[in-house]
């Protein structure tokens, strides 16, 4: 195809990738929702350590599911209809998480949530790729890791807001209802306006000619991209299978492998993006800076600095992506965090215990793991954290294109998970450094991981990706 493409209506396209990264922005939010309110749940339930962990984590297997049928069903029901079927999950559990009563009824609410950002996790980045140029398509994607990212910052800033205003997570703030329930209730916003806004955006076309819905996919080719609609969906038509079956999981079954190499490929991608320790930072941040030393309301205020400081790298991203390409910013990314993790180790594995059994750094400690703790987040959000997302979206061929994110997308939430879970258990064991430590060593192993098996994307048509 010609790059005049000046038919391209660049103004639909963005519009309707906007809409889609509401979704990261509630994927985003709804994680970071959590962090604040941790206190509170502990005291309005009477929960134990490893209650309150199952309670942290319970959402985390639910994305792992959401995530799974949301690629399979996306294939047999569509892309878009699938969203809105998670923006009513993420109306749900908003509300029902600050209802809640007792600690069962707050995990099938958190669940209800899980499901929904699993869903929005690996759709928005396909949706979004799958209706934008070729030459484009790095930079809109992207910009859905800034909408997750802003979400997880503008969850850190209310829950700060609203928990200094009450005086403490645990208190009234408004009507008679502590702080932590107004924290979750805060969703509803986000999650209303997401519902409303997918009714107005079109169908994916790739998902309509999959589905033998040429007119239909033409009428929004044409929207789309003008003049050059009618070879598009041609090129899209003959990029799916020969007999023309609808796209279904058995088509990455692969006798040798199990299932085809690129599939394990993406499986590889978004396991290392979790195995670098990321969400320790995010989901029990708070936690992380009081046990040095800081006071809650300091720790609330450090999260806001790390989700400021997380937007201003993605940015950068965004810029950089569909410039010099996804594999090194993935494996500079690597390497960065390679030497970060090894610092925070090295600082918290030299670090004295105080009289009341937490962590004590003294001296240029404190400082030096605050500053490698936000170079950390800073290469994450330069590399694993968008172009992760970005690769799902757009390296499985048009065929497997569900059924790939499914299976990668079920592999990541549940590295997550297992992540989310194992951090106290490590905690208790080997210390803050060594789960630094460990995080350390796999960010070095996927240094390697990125050079000997990810192949470059950029600037390919969803048509001509290989697999």
């Amino acid at each position: 195809m010609s790059h005049k493409d000046d038919s391209t209506n660049m103004g639909f396209v963005i519009l309707i990738s906007v809409v889609a990264t509401i979704g990261g922005f509630l994927f985003g939010f709804d994680s970071g929702v959590i962090n604040g309110t941790v206190d509170g749940l502990r005291t309005a339930f009477d929960l134990t350590a490893a209650e309150l962990g199952s309670s942290v984590a319970s959402m985390l297997l639910g994305c792992a599911v959401g995530a799974f049928f949301a690629g399979t069903l996306a294939d047999k029901l569509g892309r878009r209809t699938i969203l809105i079927v998670a923006a009513v999950f993420f109306s749900v559990s908003a509300w029902g998480s600050g209802i809640a009563n007792g600690v069962n009824e707050f995990i099938v609410y958190r669940i209800l949530g899980g499901l929904a950002v699993g869903a929005a996790s690996v759709l928005a980045p396909a949706y979004i790729s799958e209706v934008t140029p070729a030459r484009f398509r790095g930079a809109m994607t992207t910009i859905q890791q800034i909408a997750i990212i802003t979400g997880l910052f503008l969850a850190f800033l209310s829950n700060y807001m609203i928990a200094g205003k009450a005086g403490g997570s645990t208190l009234e703030f408004a009507m008679g209802f502590e702080a932590w329930r107004w924290m979750f209730w805060i969703e509803l916003a986000p999650a209303v306006t997401f519902f409303f806004a997918l009714l107005f955006i079109p169908e994916s076309p790739r998902f309509l000619v999959a589905s033998g819905k040429k007119d239909k996919a033409l009428t929004v080719l044409t929207k789309l991209m003008g003049e050059e609609a009618q070879a598009k969906l041609t090129e899209i038509d003959a990029s799916l299978s020969a007999d023309h079956h609808k796209p279904s999981l058995k088509d990455i079954v692969d006798k040798k492998f199990g299932i085809r190499p690129l599939v394990w490929v993406g499986i590889g991608l978004a396991v290392f993006q979790q195995l670098v320790g990321i969400n320790v930072i995010f989901y029990y941040g708070a936690v992380l800076w009081q046990s040095v030393g800081f006071n809650e309301a300091d720790a609330l205020l450090i999260n806001v600095i790390s989700g400021g400081v997380s937007i201003g790298a993605c940015i950068a991203t965004v810029l950089l992506v569909d410039k010099i390409g996804r594999k090194p910013l993935l494996w500079g990314g690597s390497i960065g965090m390679t030497v970060t993790l090894g610092i925070m180790a090295t600082v918290f594995l030299r670090a004295s215990v105080g009289d009341d059994g937490n962590l004590a750094l003294t001296g240029a400690a404190g400082p030096i793991a605050l500053v490698a703790a936000n170079l950390y987040v800073i290469f994450f959000n330069m590399s694993w954290g968008p172009v992760m997302w970005v690769m799902l979206g757009e390296m499985f061929p048009n065929q497997i294109r569900g059924s790939g994110l499914a299976v990668a997308g079920l592999a990541q939430w549940g590295a997550n998970w297992l992540v989310t879970i194992t951090f106290p258990i490590l905690l208790a064991g080997i210390g803050l450094g060594g789960a630094y430590g460990l995080y350390g060593f796999f960010a070095l192993i996927s240094v390697f991981f990125v050079l000997k098996f990810v192949h470059e994307t950029k600037g390919v048509e969803l048509e001509d990706m290989k697999g």
